[in-house]
């Protein structure tokens, strides 16, 4: 590792990504064998590769992510919802769901809290809940962190990637706020491996990436002192 870092594996903070459109089975059949190979925490999906990533990884350790009113957040509660319990049905263990901005911004916080609050009561699973920071004030981010800790989030997550990236500062506030509470996913953006170290240094528990086996292979070469 680089020698201005501590020796962390990053591989098991890692949500591998595959969140194109685009995105075809033989492509998930290669994600979650990426997974497994690596011991990344989990596959993060569009809610229709659902199935068969559960089927691909069932009884080894990657967790199945589903993304849940992706990536606009504006969906309605009954479509969240039934997309979480669908897709936890499918074999997801874990949601991505992002929060209604505009509600946010609204000052409607009782919607956005009962909107969080049903998806996490009625699918039992770990709900991280993406509060995409890069469009909020400072106080907004304390404030959808609170409402989402509330509802029953396991994590705060930063982003979707589709409106900017995970920062150092955002991870830290979220830190702040969390108070060891909840988890950090940091997504958006990652790229290198001091991205993802610095990010991890700020208190992220989890790093959601599409660049998973580039920064496997940075690791490595640093590892070899390429």
């Amino acid at each position: 590792m680089a020698a201005d870092y501590p020796d962390i594996d990053i591989a098991p903070f890692i949500d591998h990504a595959l969140l194109m459109p685009t995105a075809t089975s033989e492509q998930v059949e290669q994600w979650c064998e990426e997974a497994y190979r690596f011991d990344f925490a989990a596959v993060c999906l569009y809610p229709t590769h659902v199935k068969l990533a559960a089927e691909l990884l069932h009884g080894k350790n990657p967790k199945v992510c589903a993304v849940i009113g992706f990536p606009s957040g504006a969906t309605t509660p009954g479509v969240k919802l039934y997309e979480a319990q669908e897709a936890v049905e499918n074999g997801a263990s874990e949601l991505d769901v992002v929060i209604n901005l505009g509600w946010l911004k609204a000052g409607k916080t009782e919607q956005v809290h009962r909107e969080i609050a049903e998806i996490c009561e009625a699918t039992g699973q770990t709900v991280k809940v993406i509060l995409e920071t890069n469009l909020l004030t400072d106080a907004e981010k304390k404030l959808a962190a609170e409402l989402s800790m509330d509802a029953g989030a396991a994590f705060l997550k930063t982003s979707t990637g589709w409106n900017g990236g995970a920062t150092v500062a955002d991870v830290r506030l979220l830190k702040e706020v969390a108070r060891e509470r909840v988890g950090i996913k940091a997504s958006g953006g990652i790229r290198t491996v001091n991205q993802a170290l610095d990010l991890i240094l700020a208190g992220a528990t989890r790093l959601g990436t599409s660049s998973s086996i580039d920064l496997i292979r940075q690791r490595d070469n640093l590892e070899k002192g390429e």
